[in-house]
């Protein structure tokens, strides 16, 4: 495997263990958010579950073995209301929206273009979230202003 291709795996792999814990991270949202706002977290839950199997074929496709999804994901902050869920999901789509633009770095062609489609609705629902943008999502991620993604807990 070349260098590029390395970098690209990798990258995927990132992206895909990203999604894992926002697929967790929206099972805690959806639990605490109010009926007015499920529909919106279930349709994030659904994308994000569609990207992950997206991104474990890609890895596969590449002759990678997909990293598995952890039993249980440490949470940056609790989460006892609807608008701690609201906050959570912001930050979801934030840490997605960086590894995404990782994964723009990383690749080429049709999956370079996927991962900034990727990039670009998470950093729309983000906006949706915390009703207000950041000028270069998915950046401020790689910068250290935000904290790193949800960690895995045995």
């Amino acid at each position: 495997m070349s260098e590029a291709e390395d970098r690209e795996l990798d990258a995927l792999q990132a992206a895909l263990a990203a999604e894992h814990a926002a697929v967790y991270g929206y099972g805690v949202v959806g639990g605490r958010i109010g009926e007015e706002r499920r529909a919106e977290a279930r349709a994030a839950y659904d994308a994000h579950r569609a990207r992950r199997d997206v991104l474990a074929r890609g890895v596969r496709d590449l002759g990678g073995r997909p990293v598995a999804a952890a039993p249980g994901y440490a949470l940056p902050f609790a989460v006892p209301d609807q608008r701690a869920a609201a906050r959570l999901a912001a930050e979801l789509e934030d840490r997605v929206a960086g590894v995404y633009s990782d994964l723009v770095r990383a690749a080429g062609g049709e999956r370079r273009a996927a991962a900034a489609q990727a990039l670009r609705e998470a950093a729309v629902r983000a906006v949706r979230w915390r009703g207000g943008s950041v000028a270069f999502p998915g950046l401020a991620e790689r910068a250290g202003t935000a904290g790193a993604p949800a960690t895995p807990t045995a």
